[in-house]
């Protein structure tokens, strides 16, 4: 029995991989601050386990580790996925916005790592931190974009210090992807190429999770193909 926690777990992107691991055959807890979410997700997938949890929350991150090795009596992989965008930039943000957005990208995987790294090192598991282009590429004024390039550095430091227990660390870095993470802006902008799927990524992230012991995917970047970002 592989046992997998997914932060952001309850739409999107997590909610896809949850999917996917699921079908696997995986036992899966997923994490939210929406409860209204999650017992829809919890509802339509019943053999998971969907906790409400603020991912910027040290004692709530802590709390859904816990609770999670306590139902399924292991835990083998986190994803790191919980994350937003204030969807503004340095020039005319909210500070106050960039706050709560640095601590659920930025504070939260390394919470969740901290949290979750005796029960890996113990199951030689493999953590997948959800990055994004925007931290591999400049851009004008991103908030969002340097709260990314945050992760990237997470994602490399992490594997330097776990490595030698076992444990694999894969930055998965999408592209422009067709999820919730528009509806504060309004609404997907035009976009050269289009977009990728939620479903897409969840295949992107359990491919990562299913390689042999002792394979280390470090790095995946994925974008649509016809896309210039």
């Amino acid at each position: 029995m592989t046992v997998t926690l997914i932060t952001g777990g309850s739409s999107g992107i997590g909610a896809a991989t949850a999917r996917q691991l699921l079908a696997l055959g995986h036992q899966v807890a997923v994490t939210g601050r929406r409860a209204e979410r999650l017992d829809r997700f919890g509802a339509d997938h019943p053999g998971a386990l969907a906790l409400v949890s603020d991912s910027g929350v040290p004692a709530d991150v802590q709390s859904a580790v816990d609770t999670t090795v306590a139902t399924f009596g292991r835990l083998d992989n986190i994803v790191a996925n919980a994350g937003y965008a204030t969807h503004d930039g340095l020039d005319d943000g909210d500070p106050e916005g960039w706050r709560d957005m640095v601590l659920t990208n930025v504070l939260g995987p390394a919470l969740l790592i901290r949290a979750a790294l005796p029960h890996l090192a113990a199951t030689k598991g493999r953590i997948i931190l959800v990055g994004s282009v925007a931290g591999l590429i400049h851009t004008p004024g991103n908030i969002y974009g340097a709260t990314k390039w945050a992760v990237t550095g997470l994602a490399g430091n992490t594997r330097q210090m776990v490595t030698d227990k076992g444990i694999g660390v894969t930055l998965v870095s999408p592209g422009g992807t067709l999820t919730d993470f528009f509806e504060p802006a309004g609404g997907a902008p035009e976009r050269p190429g289009g977009y990728l799927t939620a479903d897409q990524l969840g295949s992107t992230i359990a491919w990562a999770l299913s390689q042999p012991e002792g394979v280390d995917i470090s790095t995946i970047t994925v974008r649509r193909i016809g896309s210039p970002y």
